[in-house]
């Protein structure tokens, strides 16, 4: 059999444009399907599908065995759960360990490396801290310089007209003449110089030394030709470094004058990083890391982490509830300072929390750095504050007297006024939703309330700190409530108010239902998860319950409903395939090729769980490209042997049957007709003609042309309308 893959997955892809939302599909599956209605292997797959990030080979009779009831409430319990396979896989990653404190020492922010450009602060004495902090700031004052030399040119190039001498345009023809005669003349002697010197076997000297007469070079042009020679030494120095020892590789970078560690740095962006990091300790790796990009490190680690998570965490529920409060409080990444306390975000906010009382992931992440920095509320200064009056710290302030002495100019300046993006978030997105029955008076009411909710040194990698000299004194009124003074106790009871709020219960069941079972999920289930979520004051746990032991999770309409976001289609098929990912860094590259860069949602309400948003020809392509892509073992860093998924002993011609067991193996035999018929024709086809087949089959042994198409079928059915859904 031999298949042409890209001709056949833009014919593929038409139809799960089509197909790939649910209802369209939810009575076309193929035959094979209709017998898993009922039955344990349907139910233990839908439960993998929902309560996973897809199954692996085996998984589906691994569940069934342990009892699909049991294995659900073992996922409900993660702590019984040994994860020390993913601790060993993550054990590289030292940025997930480190508290933020030491994130924002071993990979400063920028402000950092300018403190020092300034001298408002040392250059650091550790070799490999000291390192990072010299190319950095040498990379500032080349861009410094760059910048003053531009300014200086524009300045050249505005200057008066009178200034300038422009000849009349006889000189300037004759000039042009005159210049064009010496340019040939200069080259005729040239010419005649290098043929005397061969036919003489000697040289001239005056020939030779108009010969070479130096060319005059612009400015611009010096520069290059110095930036070509630097690099040139500067690739040979790296070839003779990849050639070290890794210690001694790694202590003579550190003992490298500034301008070759720029060098080091500036390869580490090209081919050359492999080669340089190759059996460096992983500390070491991360220095060398740095150098280039401190924050990049940071986040690179953060991204891998949740894909190796996502892969292969015996925890799987604790990784879907994980991603779900994430995105839930989303914090994005881009945002300054919040590169260094993201990972603490995720670590001690998110997943501790992730099973529990909402009410406390609700007051965790309020009182998170990474989520106050995100908002600014750590910025948020009342109107009527003891800051905002310029009041001094060492002077007693009350309420009445808040108008004395005049404020001074400029003072409260780092926090301008009041912030109400944490107040707005925190109604809207956080617990009431965009419907909850408020008003802006309540927003801006709320934003009062967290005045004084602030950062102690960010910059240095600070927790919460709760100021009263930002704080709005006086009471406050929200939603109907009158809330007394009591400093950091209102935002506590406001806290409280709005997690036990019954507009709340039914906004976070609303959502949970949409994860998982569908993107319109019934009333009267989310009805019955508000009704436990009072009862059992916001347990998380006690309402998953309530939604899994439901009808509506189990119902044929619940059945592959939802379609995959591009991390769960990427988890899922490495996951499907049983690929071992030795580097996780190629996988979030085609994340971000997909849409969806790991903590890389901008606005607070994080990534959409909606077909809709995910939904395109173009985005499907890029999922058909990557499943291709996957199993031909064409992305770096992922191994994959497709063989073992269509079963030993088939014979090379039986097509079919291969086909058949991928099917069963990849999507547990639930494939659509058309999806199933389209693959079979496309396989069972002849060659594009005899005399091509002939020396394919010539040029390529058996084995490796079987294991060729298994790749390309298994990418198909990865590519498929049936895969994309779960």
């Amino acid at each position: 059999m031999r298949l042409g893959p890209t001709r056949f997955a833009v014919g593929l892809l038409g139809f799960s444009l089509a197909c790939t939302v649910p209802q369209v599909l939810a009575h076309k599956e193929h035959k094979a399907a209709s017998r898993f209605n009922d039955n344990a292997q349907r139910r233990a797959l839908h439960a993998l599908n929902r309560l996973t990030f897809g199954p692996r080979p085996g998984d589906i009779q691994r569940v069934m065995a342990m009892g699909i009831d049991q294995w659900i409430d073992l996922q409900l319990h993660p702590g019984k759960i040994d994860d020390t396979a993913l601790d060993a896989r993550l054990e590289p990653l030292r940025t997930l360990r480190m508290s933020t404190n030491e994130i924002a020492e071993d990979f400063p922010d920028p402000q950092a490396f300018n403190q020092v450009l300034n001298g408002k602060r040392n250059m650091p004495t550790d070799p490999a801290r000291r390192a990072i902090f010299q190319v950095q700031v040498a990379r500032l004052e080349a861009r410094k310089a760059r910048k003053e030399e531009a300014n200086k040119n524009l300045g050249h190039a505005a200057a008066p007209e009178k200034t300038r001498s422009v000849p009349a345009e006889g000189s300037a023809m004759a000039a042009n003449t005159a210049s064009d005669s010496a340019s040939a003349t200069d080259g005729s002697a040239m010419n005649g110089a290098a043929s005397d010197a061969v036919n003489s076997g000697g040289s001239n000297d005056a020939t030779l030394s108009v010969a070479a007469a130096p060319v005059m070079l612009t400015p611009e042009e010096k520069e290059q030709a110095r930036l070509r020679d630097e690099k040139l030494s500067a690739g040979l120095e790296i070839q003779q470094l990849i050639s070290l020892p890794p210690d001694q590789r790694f202590k003579k970078i550190l003992s490298m004058p500034t301008e070759a560690q720029v060098a080091v740095a500036d390869s580490l962006r090209g081919g050359k990083a492999p080669e340089l990091l190759e059996g460096l300790a992983p500390k070491q790796k991360e220095t060398l890391l740095a150098m280039n990009n401190p924050a990049g490190v940071v986040i690179g680690e953060l991204a891998q982490a949740k894909l190796l998570r996502a892969i292969y965490s015996a925890r799987q529920f604790e990784e879907v509830m994980t991603d779900f409060w994430f995105n839930h409080f989303n914090v994005f990444v881009g945002k300054g300072l919040d590169r260094l306390m993201l990972t603490s975000y995720e670590r001690d906010v998110i997943r501790p929390h992730a099973l529990g009382r909402f009410e406390d992931l609700l007051v965790a992440t309020a009182k998170s750095p990474a989520m106050l920095f995100y908002l600014d509320n750590w910025l948020s200064v009342g109107p009527d504050s003891a800051r905002a009056l310029g009041i001094p710290a060492h002077r007693p302030y009350s309420l009445h007297a808040r108008r004395y002495p005049a404020p001074r100019p400029g003072a409260g300046k780092r926090g301008s006024g009041l912030n109400e993006n944490y107040g707005r978030e925190l109604l809207e997105l956080h617990t009431l939703s965009v419907n909850g029955g408020y008003s802006q008076r309540d927003v801006t009411e709320a934003a009062k309330i967290f005045t004084g909710w602030t950062i102690d040194k960010p910059g240095e990698g600070g927790g919460f700190k709760f100021d009263p000299r930002m704080h709005e004194p006086g009471p406050k009124f929200v939603l109907g409530h009158r809330i007394k003074p009591k400093a950091e106790g209102e935002g506590m009871e406001l806290l409280h108010r709005l997690a036990t709020s019954p507009q709340t219960a039914h906004f976070i069941s609303l959502k949970l239902a949409q994860r998982f079972v569908s993107d319109d999920p019934p009333p009267a289930l989310v009805d019955r998860m508000a009704k436990t979520f009072l009862k059992k004051k916001g347990d998380v746990r006690e309402v998953l319950k309530t939604l899994f032991h439901s009808p509506e999770f189990w119902g044929d309409e619940t059945y592959r409903a939802k379609v995959k976001t591009p991390l769960e289609f990427v988890a899922s098929a490495v996951r499907a395939t049983g690929a071992e990912v030795e580097d996780a860094v190629p996988l979030t590259r085609q994340l971000n090729n997909m849409g969806m860069p790991l903590y890389g949602a901008q606005p607070p309400t994080g990534y959409s769980m909606k077909a809709e948003t995910w939904v395109s020809s173009s985005a499907l392509l890029n999922r058909m490209n990557f499943a291709l892509a996957l199993t031909a073992g064409k992305i770096k860093g992922v191994k994959v042997d497709t063989a073992p998924l269509a079963g030993s002993g088939l014979p090379l011609s039986d097509a079919t049957a291969t086909l058949s067991t991928l099917e069963t193996n990849l999507l547990a035999g639930g494939v659509s007709q058309q999806t199933h018929d389209s693959i079979a024709a496309q396989i069972e086809a002849p060659g594009r003609n005899g005399v091509q087949q002939k020396q394919d089959d010539k040029r390529k042994p058996a084995d490796a042309a079987r294991s060729s198409d298994v790749s390309t079928i298994a990418g198909l059915l990865l590519g498929s309308p049936e895969f994309q859904r779960r």
